[in-house]
């Protein structure tokens, strides 16, 4: 078989100093995640962030730009993600929209409570995005061409 990355994204949204996440049930543990998934066909970067964020928080978003574009090898199962991470604010709030089956919750929380409960990352991609999110600067949307 092939070797081939899956190519992701994954947005940070803040709002007054406080990040959205997720909370998914990944090999029955419970994990804290950006908004975050897999680029489907037909679609543009930007779309995909947009879309999953909606799908897994019920929120609606702008993108404002672009934070880092990661590689990373899951020790779990060796898959190599190409992970594209956005910067976005929030816009709605859809309260009756029901999430993706996955998902347990949407949350917010600060830097300091995302670090004080590292058990429960999914991958040390979520706070590593959030440190260069933090750390700026932010690159421009046109640096993607779709």
């Amino acid at each position: 078989m092939a070797w081939q990355p899956h190519i992701t994204v994954a947005t940070i949204v803040e709002q007054e100093g406080t990040f959205l996440f997720v909370e998914e049930l990944k090999a029955g543990k419970h994990v804290l995640n950006q908004p975050a998934g897999h680029l489907e066909a037909n679609e543009t970067l930007a779309q995909a962030a947009l879309r999953e964020t909606l799908e897994e928080t019920a929120w609606e978003v702008e993108l404002t730009g672009v934070v880092g574009i990661y590689l990373y090898t899951a020790p779990s199962n060796g898959v190599t993600y190409q992970r594209i991470c956005f910067a976005a604010r929030p816009v709605h709030h859809h309260r009756e929209r029901a999430l993706d089956s996955d998902i347990t919750r949407a949350l917010w929380l600060t830097r300091a409570q995302l670090l004080a409960d590292s058990e429960r990352w999914r991958s040390e991609l979520v706070p590593r995005c959030l440190d260069d999110y933090l750390a700026g600067p932010l690159h421009s949307l046109a640096l993607l061409r779709d």
